[in-house]
């Protein structure tokens, strides 16, 4: 009885702090790795000592907090750093949860921020020999430079007819976010062959690691390949349609005959100033008082427009117009008809591919460590809270405390910082709108256009004087192309990729290329050109 009593006297807030006690040790159990950076890195994690990798790890403050992480210090260099797992961890059984933060604290041009998971190494490998060789199961993470903008996901995965390992990418992985703040990024592999990637707890990307849709190239290769051996026939002939053997050209087929020809009919508009230049000299301009003769040479006053010839039809040397030669026909060219010899188009016959076998779940490898190994150009990148889990609540809960506070504080700061007007550089709007065009430039049907797309947007990053210019373009293209999806027609339209080098850059008069440019090609000024002396240069 009297036990009774203290067991109920027991089940009180006492009993409460017990339970939570309880569930912190089960949650704990969870977590096979966690580093928060709080204390310094060294003795812990081991920097590479290989020659290639000069960058300086430094165990730094987030710009803004009193919270500590892992900080590239240093630009245009190469880092490697790496931690080894108290035993090795399997990815096989249940669910696994991979995340980490980073925070581009001076944005992102051209590098990687990803983690490395690395598989068990050869015997006598010592972490200080660390580099981009030692071989890993995972590679996960952000990485920014020219056309390529992702937060990759790639598993290295052994095929057991071969033996060889194979980098499996993620299709369409999502686009790195587009500003200074700290951001977290959560792998999320499951019993059931899935992947998720999340972005500040927002899944962005679900894949099948079975499927070909989701990884390339896919994990289980195809049944049948073509046969490398076989070759196409000589006399095998792909041309469905040919040059009619029996046509003529017409006798009166005039192949010389010019396209346009001076209308003979064409009378000279009555008022027409035969004697009046087009421009003349502006009769207000004067020769500066600085203006030195020997250094800067005879003064010239710049043209203007003759006001004579604008009530008149035109001015100077009249010439008859020229249109079209009713006689022109062009090059003569024998009609086409089907070719009696047309086999179609070749391709080798299929073959069983002997690297080919089954799967009912990925061979994961397991991590025996976390590494960092880097080339970025940039530097003020900061990694902290990374974690290993099996409980995605346990994740969350890392995201809700350890994240969360960091990210609302910034974005505060942000938003007001977006609030005051720039003199110069983006405003708040801009990278909104980057943000999101840099999300449509990974749309699966624009991939042709990707790295164009991609080069544009850092181009009007870096001028905003033509981002509004480069911005109207690219939507522009895309809104072809998909007007091109949804209805054909048979005008090409030139792509991105075939667009003038001129496209994102500023003209040499300040002004910004358009997008019927990049679409049309350059079109010819048909009005003339003023003359510039030195001065206006």
């Amino acid at each position: 009885m009297m036990e009774a009593r203290s067991i109920h006297r027991l089940s009180s807030p006492a009993l409460l702090l017990v339970l939570s006690c309880l569930v912190f040790q089960i949650r704990a159990s969870n977590v096979i790795l966690y580093e928060s950076f709080d204390e310094s890195f060294e003795g812990r994690w081991i920097t590479s000592e290989k020659d290639d990798y000069k960058g300086v790890w430094k165990h730094s403050k987030s710009d803004g907090h009193e919270d500590y992480g892992l900080l590239v210090s240093e630009k245009a260099r190469k880092y490697a750093i790496v931690k080894e797992l108290e035993e090795n961890y399997s990815l096989k059984d249940g669910t696994v949860v991979l995340q980490y933060e980073v925070r581009l604290q001076d944005g992102l041009e051209c590098g990687g921020a990803y983690l490395k998971y690395l598989r068990p190494q050869e015997a006598g490998w010592k972490a200080k020999e660390f580099n981009n060789e030692s071989p890993y199961t995972i590679m996960f993470g952000p990485d920014k430079c020219g056309s390529t903008n992702k937060v990759h996901f790639i598993l290295k995965h052994k095929n057991p007819k071969t033996g060889e390992y194979v980098e499996h990418h993620l299709k369409y992985p999502p686009s790195v976010p587009y500003d200074k703040l700290t951001h977290v990024y959560t792998a999320i592999l499951t019993s059931d062959n899935e992947v998720k990637i999340l972005i500040d707890g927002e899944e962005k990307k679900k894949g099948n690691f079975l499927s070909a849709d989701d990884f390339e190239p896919a994990l289980i290769p195809s049944k049948m390949i073509p046969d490398p051996e076989d070759k196409k026939p000589g006399d095998w002939d792909e041309r469905a349609k040919i040059p009619d053997p029996d046509a003529v050209k017409p006798d009166d087929w005039d192949e010389d005959a010019p396209m346009e020809i001076e209308d003979e009919d064409a009378v000279k508009p009555e008022g027409w100033l035969d004697d009046e230049p087009e421009e003349i000299d502006d009769p207000e301009a004067t020769k500066p008082e600085d203006w030195d003769d020997e250094e800067d040479g005879e003064f010239e006053a710049p043209k203007i427009d003759n006001p004579k010839c604008e009530a008149a039809p035109g001015c100077g040397e009249w010439k008859k117009p020229m249109k079209r030669n009713p006689a022109y026909k062009g090059k003569w060219h024998a009609p086409m008809i089907d070719n009696p010899n047309y086999k179609g188009i070749w391709k080798p016959r299929d073959i069983p591919n002997p690297e080919y076998f089954e799967l009912d779940k990925p061979d994961f490898e397991p991590i025996a460590a976390v590494g960092i190994e880097i080339w970025t150009m940039q530097d003020g990148i900061l990694f902290d809270n990374i974690l290993i889990t099996s409980d995605e609540k346990v994740a969350e809960s890392y995201r809700d405390t350890a994240w969360k506070p960091k990210f609302d504080v910034e974005k505060e700061k942000q938003k007001k910082e977006d609030d005051v007007p720039e003199s110069s550089g983006l405003s708040g709007l801009h990278k909104k709108v980057f943000d999101i065009l840099y999300k449509v430039a990974n749309v699966p049907f624009l991939e042709p256009h990707k790295p164009k797309i991609l080069d544009l947007l850092e181009k009007a990053e870096k001028q905003p004087n033509i981002t509004l210019g480069v911005l109207v373009a690219i939507v522009i293209v895309i809104l072809t192309v998909i007007s091109k999806i949804l209805f054909g027609g048979k005008k090409k339209v030139r792509s991105v990729a075939e667009a003038p080098t001129e496209t994102a850059e500023q003209s040499a008069d300040g002004q910004g290329t358009s997008a019927e440019e990049i679409n049309e090609g350059e079109k010819e000024d048909a009005a003339p050109r003023r003359r510039t002396n030195r001065r206006e240069t």
